[in-house]
C-alpha cells in the first residue's frame, strides 16, 4: 500500500514551517523574500519530501540573473535553438516558430521572458527536449505569452503536449506576466517536476492546465486557470514515491471541466489562497492535507475525494448515521488548519478510506439528493478540534464516530438560518444556500453527552444529544 508522505509532516505541523539550513519539508514552504540586484524575488523552497524519499528541484536563487552576463537574443523569423546552459534573455515576437532547449551539458538554462510573445502554428511554443534543469523567469514590469497550435500530433511517448512543454525539471518564477494557451493539449506541463515561484500567469487549456509529473509545487504567484480537463495535476503513478501537489502561497483560481486539482499521489494545501470555481471533483488525491491558507471548492460531483483509485464496492465501515459502505483503501483526508469551504452536488467530504478533523474551520455545503452526503467515509470520521458545519441530504447522512459534535435532521429551505444552542446561548450559525435536511456541526464549544437545540429560523426543530448520530435510513452502498 503506498505510504502517507505529506501527512506525515502536516498533520502537527505549527511551528515545523520554519526554514532550516538544508531547506524545509514538501507541504512546508516558506517564502524569505530576499530582494536581489536584478530586481527578482528570492524564495526559499522545499528541498525534500516529507519522508526524505525525493529531492525537490527548486533553488532559492533559480529566478535571479545578471542582465550584463545573459545573452539576449531578440525574436523574429524561425525557430531559436539553445544547446547549452546559461541564461538567454527573450524580446519581441515569434509569430510562427518556437523555442527548443536541446542541452545535454549538466547546468541549469533559465530563459527570461521579456516582453516576449512566442507563437507554434504547429508544436510548442516552448519546447524543452533535453536540459539538466530549466527556469523561466518572468522579467518585472513585463508581459509575456505563449500559444501553441490546434491539432498537431502528440501521440509519441516524449512528444510535446502543451504549449510550455519540458522533458526536464521545469521552475517559474519571477515578478511579470505571464499568458499561456494551450489549443491541443495543455497549457503548461512538465514529465518532470514542476514548481512555480511566482509571477502573475493565465492558462487556458483545451486539456489540463498545469501539470508535474513527479510533483507540481505553487509555493507563490497568481494563477488562473481555466481547462477542459484537469485544472492542477501530478501524473505519476507508477511510482509511489511520486504524483503530488502541494500549495503552499500565492493565489490560485481554476475553472476545470474535470478535476479542479488531481494528484495520483498525495494533495496538500499548506498556506495561499486557492479557489477552485468550478470543477466536476475538486480536490483529488490518494492523502489529502489541508493545513492553512484559504480554500474554496465548487464541484459537480465530490468537492474533496481522498481515494486511491482502487477502492472496493464490498465491506463497509463508516462513521455515525449511516456511514460508507466501502472498504477502507487506505486513503485519507487530515484537515487541521485554515479555511475550507465546500459547495459540492456530490459528496462534500469523501473518503474512501478516513477523515480526520483536529483544526481549522471547515464549513460544507453538500448534496440535495438522499444518494451521496455531506460526509462520506469507508473507515470513519474522527473529530478533535476546529469548526465543522456539514449541511446537506439526509439519506446518507454520517457523523463523526464520536466525541464533540451534533448532528440532526431538519427541514431548512436555501437562505435559511440553522442555529445550534444550549439553552440561550448560540454555539454556531449557519445560512444556507440549497435545501438542507440534515445538519452536522461539531465546535470546541460542544460537549458530548450534553443536549442542544437546532433551530431553522428561530423555530425549534430538533432537540439532539451531543455525540449520538441522527443519519439517514438508506444506510450504506458503494459510493465516492
Amino acid at each position: 500500500m503506498k505510504t502517507n508522505r505529506i501527512a506525515k509532516g502536516l498533520v502537527a505541523l505549527s511551528a515545523a514551517l520554519a526554514l532550516t539550513a538544508c531547506g524545509t519539508s514538501l507541504g512546508s514552504i516558506a517564502d524569505v523574500g530576499a530582494t536581489t540586484s536584478s530586481g527578482t524575488t528570492s524564495s526559499a523552497v522545499a528541498t525534500t519530501a516529507t519522508d526524505g524519499s525525493y529531492t525537490i528541484h527548486a533553488q532559492a536563487d533559480d529566478v535571479d540573473y545578471d542582465a550584463s552576463t545573459a545573452k539576449t537574443i531578440a525574436l523574429g523569423s524561425g525557430n531559436v535553438e539553445i544547446t547549452e546552459p546559461g541564461t538567454y534573455i527573450l524580446t519581441g515576437t515569434l509569430s510562427n516558430g518556437q523555442v527548443i532547449v536541446n542541452s545535454s551539458a549538466e547546468g541549469k538554462v533559465r530563459i527570461v521572458l521579456s516582453n516576449a510573445s512566442i507563437t507554434n502554428s504547429s508544436g510548442a511554443a516552448i519546447d524543452v527536449r533535453a536540459a539538466d534543469e530549466v527556469v523561466v523567469v518572468l522579467a518585472e514590469g513585463t508581459s509575456n505569452s505563449l500559444t501553441d497550435g490546434s491539432g498537431y500530433d502528440t501521440s509519441g511517448e516524449d512528444a510535446a503536449d502543451a504549449a510550455l512543454f519540458s522533458m526536464a525539471d521545469l521552475t517559474i518564477g519571477g515578478t511579470g506576466s505571464l499568458i499561456v494557451t494551450g489549443n491541443t493539449a495543455d497549457g503548461i506541463a512538465s514529465k518532470d517536476g514542476l514548481v512555480i515561484l511566482g509571477g502573475t500567469i493565465t492558462v487556458k487549456a483545451a486539456d489540463d492546465g498545469i501539470r508535474g509529473k513527479d510533483y507540481l509545487v505553487i509555493q507563490d504567484g497568481t494563477l488562473d486557470v481555466t481547462s477542459a480537463q484537469d485544472g492542477l495535476k501530478s501524473t505519476n503513478e507508477t511510482d509511489a514515491q511520486y504524483g503530488d501537489i502541494v500549495i503552499s502561497g500565492g493565489t490560485v483560481t481554476v475553472n476545470a471541466g474535470d478535476d479542479g486539482a488531481h494528484a495520483e499521489g498525495d494533495l496538500a494545501i499548506t498556506g495561499g489562497t486557492v479557489t477552485i470555481a468550478k470543477s466536476s471533483e475538486g480536490l483529488e488525491g490518494h492523502t489529502i492535507t489541508i493545513a492553512g491558507g484559504s480554500t474554496s471548492v465548487t464541484s459537480s460531483d465530490d468537492g474533496v475525494n481522498a481515494s486511491s483509485g482502487t477502492g472496493s464496492t464490498s465491506g463497509g465501515g463508516g462513521g455515525g448515521g449511516g456511514g460508507g459502505g466501502m472498504a477502507d483503501d487506505g486513503s485519507s483526508l487530515l484537515i487541521s488548519g485554515g479555511t475550507l469551504t465546500v459547495n459540492a452536488s456530490g459528496d462534500g467530504l469523501d473518503s474512501n478510506g478516513s477523515i480526520t478533523i483536529s483544526g481549522g474551520t471547515t464549513t460544507v455545503a453538500g448534496p440535495t439528493g438522499n444518494g451521496n452526503g455531506s460526509l462520506d467515509s469507508n473507515a470513519g470520521i474522527t473529530y478533535t478540534g476546529g469548526t465543522l458545519i456539514a449541511a446537506g441530504s439526509a439519506g446518507m447522512a454520517e457523523a463523526p464516530d464520536s466525541g464533540n459534535y451534533v448532528q440532526a435532521n431538519v427541514s431548512a429551505p436555501a437562505g435559511a438560518t440553522i442555529e445550534v444552542r444550549s439553552g440561550d446561548t448560540v454555539i454556531a450559525t449557519y445560512t444556507t444556500i440549497k435545501a438542507v435536511a440534515n445538519v452536522v456541526v461539531a465546535s470546541d464549544h460542544i460537549v458530548s453527552g450534553q443536549s442542544y437545540t437546532v433551530t431553522v429560523n428561530g423555530s425549534t426543530t430538533a432537540t439532539v444529544t451531543a455525540g449520538q448520530a441522527t443519519g439517514g435510513g438508506m444506510g450504506g452502498g458503494p459510493r465516492g
